[in-house]
């Protein structure tokens, strides 16, 4: 079974040719790109969130697996669920890489193969047209997460690091996430750094707890954490803020905005 895209028409253009058009102008082909172990990237509409992804995957080299860590909005299926079968987006089908997925079913056994957790979720699906503009051939493992127990989301980032090593597969771990959510531009742009300034850190347990001490309505975190652990066990060392702005930004109204902030990991 196809996961069929469900906001072709509204988060992005429905039309191929549209959509097409769209990525060529968020995507610079004049930025450097370098080889990382993960990154960030926001999952909003791309009139509002497009251009910060668009630099991180212009500054990316985009290896032949993403596997997109995202976040359950729905609060559908289970706390840690995958997409088993193949993804389509208006640019055409995306394979699942099953060599990965199944070496993650081997390390961390409470990975379900969910089609209710991904059937309404919008939060890996809007990544897949700027993979599939970056790199074609690209497959991918989608998961979304609802733990909302550190422990647990730090062994799933150590089966990733593990079954990436195992499998040998080149992989890129990419957190699907928005920042602060309808604040102020100043109280989220305050609240953002402190998360962010923890990502650059590498420290997992201090983004976890300032997310959750500050009240940051960071809808990744999640995912982040799990991203940071499995780059720290495959030997990042560094972290780097590409971009970040809000939708104030685009539509001038700062008094209710959400941060968007793209970091990549290596």
């Amino acid at each position: 079974m196809v996961r069929e895209p469900v906001v072709a028409g509204s988060f992005y253009p429905r039309e191929e040719s549209q959509l097409r058009q769209q990525l060529s102008s968020l995507v610079r082909s004049d930025l450097p790109a370098e080889k990382v172990l993960g990154a960030i990237s926001p999952h909003a509409g791309y009139m509002y969130s497009g251009s910060v992804a668009g630099e991180l995957f212009a500054r990316v080299e985009l290896p032949d697996t993403v596997l997109i860590l995202a976040p359950n909005h729905t609060g559908l299926g289970s706390a840690f669920a995958a997409w088993g079968d193949d993804w389509r987006t208006p640019l055409g089908e995306v394979a699942t890489d099953q060599v990965l997925l199944d070496a993650l079913h081997s390390e961390f056994p409470r990975l379900a193969d969910d089609r209710l957790a991904h059937t309404h979720e919008h939060s890996a699906e809007v990544q897949l047209p700027f993979i599939q503009h970056v790199n074609p051939q690209a497959k991918v493992v989608g998961i979304v997460l609802m733990s909302s127990y550190l422990d647990d989301l730090k062994q799933l980032g150590q089966a990733i690091a593990e079954a990436i090593r195992k499998t040998g597969v080149n992989a890129l771990v990419l957190t699907s996430s928005d920042m602060t959510h309808y604040e102020a531009q100043e109280a989220a742009e305050a609240k953002d750094k402190q998360a962010i300034d923890l990502m650059l850190a590498l420290d997992p347990d201090g983004l976890w707890d300032v997310v959750r001490s500050k009240r940051i309505s960071m809808c990744g975190i999640s995912p982040a954490v799990a991203m940071l652990v499995a780059c720290k066990e495959l030997g990042a060392s560094t972290a780097r803020l590409v971009c970040y702005r809000t939708s104030g930004d685009v539509t001038g109204d700062y008094a209710q905005v959400v941060g968007y902030a793209a970091v990549t990991v290596k």
